[in-house]
Order: structure tokens, then sequence, then C-alpha cells
């Protein structure tokens, strides 16, 4: 028989997730509410209530400010797994060429601007024991690890992510020092983001992927807080 599935939680702990529409965020959903052990999983996108749209910043303050999350007290852990690599209109690119002020606006609006201001507003709402926060990031956002080069906005609004919660996650050291903050690589995951790019092939389903994720997190200590990790729990350069 298998133990909790984040036996590091308290009894009852409070999940919030942040882009609960797509395939990752409402699988994490879908666990997260199946765990007996936790009393409530919050799910937010654009579409729900509070509602929260990355390129509406109004939104990112208004929804951690709002009456439904107040009378729930702190969450002990908190996921963001909003992300855009392609849209109607545009595909990663593969050049210099083919860059554009709309594509790169796009891609940071929604990878690093919304997630940074998801730090700001949402970091608060941990609890001071037990708090953990994961941002899903990309192993193609790591400098180190770039040697196919292509993908300019995709790599480089990860890349900007990583710097973000890896300076947050110092200042949180010294303000909330129970506090784990971690750029989170899920690997490739059956999806509508992964679709173009043989997804279907290569990915794993997404109750699979996040079942990895939650037991990474799980095992996650204050000390590991400001790392890059992947879905295996291998540490990734930066």
């Amino acid at each position: 028989m298998s133990g909790p599935l984040l036996a590091s939680m308290p009894e009852a702990y409070r999940a919030l997730v942040l882009g609960a529409s797509g395939a990752i965020g409402a699988a994490f959903v879908q666990k997260l509410q199946a765990d007996p052990r936790c009393a409530l999983v919050l799910g937010l996108g654009r579409k729900t209530l509070p509602a929260i749209d990355f390129e509406q910043e109004s939104s990112i303050a208004a929804a951690a400010a709002a009456a439904e999350l107040a009378p729930q007290g702190q969450f002990q852990l908190i996921i963001n797994a909003a992300g855009v690599l392609h849209r109607p209109g545009f595909m990663p690119e593969k050049q210099l060429g083919q860059l554009s002020y709309e594509q790169l606006l796009s891609s940071f609006t929604v990878n690093t601007l919304g997630p940074a201001l998801l730090l700001r507003h949402f970091s608060p709402l941990l609890d001071r024991r037990r708090g953990v926060m994961a941002m899903l990031s990309a192993k193609v956002g790591s400098i180190e690890d770039n040697r196919l080069g292509g993908w300019y906005s995709y790599r480089a609004s990860k890349a900007a992510l990583n710097m973000l919660i890896k300076t947050a996650a110092i200042e949180l050291r010294r303000s909330q020092p129970q506090t784990v903050l971690v750029a989170l690589h899920p690997g490739t995951v059956s999806s509508a983001l992964s679709a173009p790019f043989r997804g279907a092939e290569i990915g794993r389903p997404a109750d699979v992927a996040v079942a990895e994720m939650l037991a990474v997190l799980d095992g996650l200590s204050p000390a590991d807080t400001g790392q890059f990790i992947s879905y295996s729990g291998e540490r990734l350069p930066w």
C-alpha cells in the first residue's frame, strides 16, 4: 500500500493551482482533489471566479485579494501551471529572421511577467510553517543546456522566469524561512502545448507527469528553495 500523496504536508492541507484549465493544471487539480488529506483545492484560470489572465495585470492582484481566497486561510501548496509555447498565428521561431515584437511580448507576458506578479501577490498566501510554491518552467530555458538553438521567445521567457524565481527565493528565505520556491520542469506531456511537436508520441499522460512532480515537491525542504528541478528530481543547470 502506498503512503500519502503529499506526506510532508500537514493534515487538511490547502492547495492552489493557477492555470487550472490546461492539461497539466487540470491534472494537478484532479490529483489533489482525490487526496483525502487535502482539505481544499482551488483551481484558477481565465474563466474561473475569480479569474486570472496574465494579459490582464489587474486580474492577478484582484484574484489574490478576492473574497473567495481570504476566508480559506493560507495555502501549503501553490502551483503555477500556466504557460504558452505557440498560438494561432505563431510557432516557436527556428531562426533570427522569424523574431517579432508581437511573439516576444506574448511569450514574455504569459511565461514571465504574469508569473512574476504571481510571486508578488500570491507568495504572502503561503503557510509560514510549510509552504511550497512551484512554477512550471522548462528545461529549454536552461542557458547552459542549450545545444540546439531555436525557440527564441520560449527559451528566453523561461530563462527570465528562472531568474525571477531564484531572486524571489533569496528574498523569501529571509522573510518566510520555511517557504520552498522552485522552478519545476514537467518534461514532455501529452497536451495541446506539445501536440505540434510529437507530444502524443513522446509525451506521457498529464496524470502521470503530475504524480511525478508531486512526488518531487513532497520531498523538498527549505534547503531546496531557489532550485531548478526536473520531474525526475534531477537538479537542472541554469
